[in-house]
Formats: structure tokens, C-alpha cells, sequence
């Protein structure tokens, strides 16, 4: 069926629409209280559709329509579904995978807290997103501080004979030494949610009575500890700033515009007291007006929130307030309001929030200006010094990795406009080269990034390869390689072999951080406080960095295989079964005889050769 018969059937109820591309990919998600109006509307006569609008009609090749019982449900499917695609001609916030979230793990035993940027649905709650990766990280060193729960990585906690160092300096109640129980610890994780939550006067409220519990009891060590952790709670307390006499839990949302992007400030008032304050940035949203971008922000912030205020106060009036509160409410549990104050308190407020926009805004895009002038700087002066013919936008960078020859690795990794592409890393196990042979090594890596190349480059031209598939055909302004003239001549005899000996390349050696061209008999140094040497080098230690990872994975995989492959019972399946269950040596180690058991493909026969075999050899 085509994309007009599509359009002619749709039906005339509540429901989602989604344009794909020709590659089937979604480009745009909607929703509308009418399917057939809605989406006809875009192709009417005489219709004046924003430029934004009319270059996502030109892509759209397919239309599927999700139809729904409400509006409700159709404001809810198309939040669930631009997260889940983040649609090219949607407004978005900004991804969501590159903001930390604190997360605490509640579906565990023994729960834990800690920093992530992926949100999954896995029965965790997590807080956030927060915008600096620096006050989440002191959050975080607070809430260790304050609370005393476990920092180990594993899931399901091994037993031990004794506790760790954590233990011993009042850092973790010792869990896996049967040192508190499951109740006592979990009552510590429901007060670290309610601190996260901004409820530290009712956090406050239940550390003082559990300290005069303890104090009744006659345990005068635990009541210290807990009155220790109430000074804590209470010196943040005394430097959060009371905004609001009712004592409300309120979001506060302004936002100021630039030139196709919008800032929204979020002031988080819990309490009456204002307990932080985050800022976001909306891209693409010069076609919008402003209630519409406020209504694109409120609709997208609060399907990735763990917590949802009683009160949400707006600079803007958006359409379908209604709606959206019933949305909010159902989420929250009970009763959200929405409001746009114009006099009084709330309205000061607002006002507050939308001063902190601007400046933010203001502040963003001086940094930005600051960030290009410096980029042009840098290019510039690198496209000066290796005589190129154009700044090297896209750069590609070259590192080797063994242990004298053992498991040989080469990393590619890729800058654009001097920022990591880490979607287009690459890396390479060496095939052919045996023995510590770094120029053998690197002309093999070079070899097959660009053999590739040509022969995607050529399946594309015959229509075998869509170009959005193809891997290997971005083709550098420059190559880095990560070493000297030995290098950096493997490399450009690859590239004059594979007939791409027209990109141009240079070495960059360690320590002296000299600067190698083809054709130039002496190196090239560039000052310390050059901008692009410093550029290369970020691009250097980054690939080294990755080449390392790569190696270092590689290296555990064939240690713990030699090691599992002298156990009687364990085959290719099982050691790739422990492999994937855990990290290393020493977590195997660790796991008792009935969690060995649990993992896929062993049974207690051999979950027992296991465990006796690692504590007769490994201890």
C-alpha cells in the first residue's frame, strides 16, 4: 500500500502517526485527538508548512498510525516512542544516554547506589537527569559519607569471612558478612530516596526518632552514628534557600530562546526550600512558538523523571494544560496542577527561573563561540604546518597495543570538529602479524580500514550497500599515526598499496612529541602551548586508551580461558557461559557452589570442580 492510500484509510480516532524514511527509519513522531485530520493536514493545498516540515515530507516514504482508546493514551505512546527512536524532526531534549542519573539498584538485596547515563527498565529507581556530571559526583561522595550502603559491583553478593576496608571506616554496613540484616539495611535505602527525592525534612524527622529508639535501647554507638548522619542532613539543610511559606514540593520551569535553540531552567523546590536547580537545552525549535516548546519540554522531562511534584509552575501557557495534568497526576499518583502565575510569590519565582535561562543561554553560547574560535584556531594552524589544502575537519587516528607480541590490537578512533565520533571507533585484532611487530601491525590495520573502504564505496555505487549502512566510506581530512617515521612509513605504504595515498597522514612520537611528515627529513615541533598540538594529542591518548581496553579484555578472556580449560567438566560452552556471567578470576572465585550452578549450561557437578578446583590452585 502506498503513502496516499495510507493516508486516504486512516481512521478518524486518537492515536500516534510515525513517518519513516525510505530506509525505514522513524523520522517523526505525532500524536492527534484525529488521525485523519491530523495527518491530511499536512498535505492540503495551499497549507503553509514550516521549512523544518516540508524537508521531513520530502523523506517520509511510509506512514504507520498506532490507533488508541484516548488522547491520554496517545500523549503517553508518543513519549514512549520518541525516547525510543528519537525521531530526526522531533524537538528533542537532549539525549537522555548523556546525562548521569543516580541510580539505586531496589530490586536487589542488598541495594546500591551509583552513577550511570543508561536508563533501562529494570526495576531500579533513578533520579535525574542531572546536567553536571560534577555535582552528581559530589551527590554521590555525600551520600556515601551519610550513608553507609555497599559499593561492590556485584549483583548477588558473595559470601565473605571478613568485611572489606569499607566497613572498618563506617563506609558499608557489611551485608555480605551477615553484619546487619535485610530490614536494617533496607530502612538505610529508603532514607537515601528520600534525600534524593528532596524530602530531607522528612528524612530528618525519621533519623531523630530512630536515634532516640537507639538511645531508649541503651545502643549508644548506633544512636551516635544516626545523630551523625541527622548534623550531616542538617548542615545541607541550612544551605538551602526557603522560597516558598506553604512548604509545597513545586518545579519551577522558565525558558529563554536563541536562535533555534531554547534554554529551560528547572528550579526544584521541595519543601518551600529551593534544593537545586538544572538547566536543558531544546535544538531545532525556531519553527515553534513558545508555548509549544514549553509543552514539548514539560512532556518529554517528566517521562524521564523519577519524581513529580504537586505543583509545576510555567513561564509559559501551553495547550492542552489539562491533559497534560492528568498525565502528570497519573504518574505522580495523585493530584499535579499546572500554572502559569502572573502576580505574587509563584510569579517572582518564575521570573527568577527565567533570569537563570537567559544567562545560562547567554553563557552556552559564549562558551560555544569561545569553543569554534579556538577549533578554527587549531585546524588552522595544523593545516599551516602539515601544508594541507583544507582544515582537517574529520581526523583518524592510529594506536597499537601488545605485551611482547601477545594478543596484537590496533584502535581507530575518529574526531569531528575536534569532538570523539565514538559511533564510528573501530578496532582491529591482528591476524597476520606474530610477534611484537608494531610496523607490520599498523601497515595490517591500515590495510583493511581502507580496503574496506573501497569495497563499500563500490557496493554502494551498485546499489548492493545503502550509503547509511556503510561503515567504512567516510574517508579522513588527516590520518594520525601514534609513533615515529617507522609508523608512519607502514601506514603510507598501505596507503599508496589500497590508492588512497592522496589523504594526507603524520606520526606523532611520544614523549618529545614530534611531529613526523612524509617527505620531510626533520620533525616538526610544535610548541607545548600550541592548540594543535594539543588537539593531537587528546586524539592520541584517546586511541591509545582504546586500544588498551581492547587489549586488556582480550588478555582476561585467554587468561581466564587457559585457567577454566585445566577444570574437568568444563567445555568451550560452560567457559563461555562463566565468561559472560563473570568478570574475572577472582569473581568466580568468590561465587559460592549454588550460584555457579545457576549459570546457564552448568550444573552442581560442575559448579563443584569449579569452586574446588580455584581455591586448591588460586589460593
Amino acid at each position: 500500500m502506498t503513502l496516499t492510500d495510507k493516508i486516504k484509510n486512516i481512521p478518524p480516532r486518537p492515536g500516534v502517526y510515525l513517518y519513516k524514511d525510505a530506509d525505514g527509519r522513524v523520522i517523526y513522531v505525532g500524536k492527534a485527538v484525529s488521525l485523519k485530520n491530523r495527518v491530511r493536514s499536512y498535505f492540503q493545498a495551499g497549507a503553509r508548512q514550516s521549512p523544518k516540515v516540508q524537508a521531513m515530507l520530502r523523506r517520509a516514504a511510509d506512514l504507520e498510525y498506532i490507533v488508541t482508546d484516548s488522547e491520554m493514551e496517545a500523549l503517553i505512546l508518543e513519549n514512549n516512542l520518541i525516547k525510543e527512536h528519537r525521531p530526526k524532526y522531533n524537538v528533542l531534549l537532549k539525549d537522555d544516554k548523556t546525562y548521569p542519573y543516580i541510580k539505586v539498584t531496589v530490586q536487589e538485596e542488598f541495594p546500591r547506589v551509583h552513577i550511570t547515563r543508561r536508563v533501562l527498565k529494570d526495576g531500579a529507581r533513578y533520579f535525574g537527569p542531572f546536567t553536571h556530571a560534577g555535582a552528581v559526583n559530589e551527590t554521590l561522595r555525600l551520600l556515601k559519607k551519610i550513608f553507609p550502603l555497599r559499593t561492590c559491583k556485584q549483583r548477588e553478593l558473595a559470601p565473605r569471612e571478613r568485611p572489606c576496608l569499607n566497613y572498618h571506616i563506617k563506609r558499608c554496613l557489611g551485608p555480605c558478612c551477615n553484619l546487619v540484616d535485610r530490614c536494617a539495611y533496607r530502612e538505610t535505602v529508603n532514607e537515601v530516596i528520600l534525600f534524593l527525592e528532596g524530602r530531607q525534612e522528612d528524612l530528618m524527622k525519621r533519623l531523630r526518632q530512630r536515634m532516640e529508639e537507639a538511645a531508649e535501647k541503651l545502643e549508644f554507638e548506633k544512636a551516635a552514628e544516626l545523630r551523625d548522619q541527622l548534623l550531616a542532613v542538617e548542615k545541607i539543610v541550612e544551605r538551602q534557600k526557603v522560597v516558598s511559606t506553604d512548604l509545597a514540593d513545586q518545579d519551577v520551569i522558565a525558558m529563554a530562546r536563541g536562535f533555534d535553540e531554547a534554554c529551560l531552567t528547572v528550579f526544584f523546590i521541595r519543601g518551600g526550600k529551593l534544593i537545586g536547580r538544572e538547566n536543558y537545552f531544546l535544538e531545532g525549535t525556531d519553527t515553534l512558538e513558545r508555548g509549544e516548546v514549553m509543552a514539548t519540554f514539560v512532556q518529554q522531562f517528566y517521562n524521564q523523571t523519577e519524581f513529580v511534584p504537586a505543583e509545576i509552575l510555567l513561564s509559559e501557557e501551553i495547550a492542552g494544560a489539562p491533559l497534560m495534568a492528568a498525565w502528570l497526576s497519573e504518574l505522580r499518583g495523585s493530584k499535579v496542577t499546572i500554572k502559569v502565575p502572573k502576580r505574587g510569590d509563584k510569579h517572582k519565582l518564575v521570573e527568577m527561573a527565567a533570569q537563570n535561562a537567559l544567562l545560562s543561554l547567554e553563557q552556552a553560547q559564549l562558551e560555544r563561540q569561545a569553543g569554534r574560535q579556538a577549533l578554527d584556531g587549531a585546524l588552522a594552524e595544523l593545516m599551516a604546518v602539515l601544508g594541507l589544502q583544507q582544515p582537517p575537519r574529520r581526523m583518524e587516528c592510529y594506536d597499537i597495543s601488545n605485551i611482547q607480541g601477545a594478543e596484537t590490537v590496533a584502535s581507530m578512533v575518529v574526531f569531528e570538529d575536534g569532538k570523539p565520533a565514538r559511533d564510528q571507533y573501530r578496532r582491529f585484532k591482528i591476524r597476520t602479524v606474530e610477534g611484537p611487530n608494531d610496523f607490520a601491525s599498523m601497515k595490517e590495520t591500515i590495510t583493511r580500514r581502507l580496503s574496506r573502504a573501497r569495497e563499500e564505496q563500490a557496493q554502494v555505487e551498485a546499489g548492493e550497500l545503502a550509503p547509511n549502512r556503510a561503515k567504512f566510506t567516510r574517508l579522513p581530512d588527516l590520518i594520525i599515526i601514534d609513533g615515529g617515521k617507522g609508523q608512519l612509513s607502514a601506514a603510507r605504504e598501505a596507503m599508496l598499496e589500497q590508492g588512497f595515498a592522496h589523504i594526507p597522514a603524520c606520526g606523532l612520537a611520544k614523549e618529545e612529541e614530534l611531529l613526523f611528515a612524509p617527505g620531510r627529513p626533520d620533525p616538526i615541533r610544535l610548541p607545548r602551548e600550541s592548540r594543535g598540538l594539543q588537539m593531537l594529542q587528546r586524539l592520541r591518548d584517546e586511541a591509545h586508551r582504546f586500544a588498551v581496553t581492547y587489549h586488556r579484555k582480550l588478555r582476561t578472556k585467554r587468561n581466564l580461558k587457559s585457567i577454566l580449560d585445566d577444570i574437568e567438566g568444563i567445555g568451550p560452552v560452560r567457559r563461555r557461559e562463566l565468561y559472560k556471567a563473570y568478570k574475572n578470576l577472582d569473581a568466580i572465585k568468590q561465587a559460592t557452589v549454588e550460584e555457579l550452578a545457576r549459570v546457564p549450561g552448568m550444573n552442581s557437578k560442575a559448579a563443584e570442580a569449579v569452586y574446588r578446583f580455584l581455591r586448591e590452585h588460586l589460593d
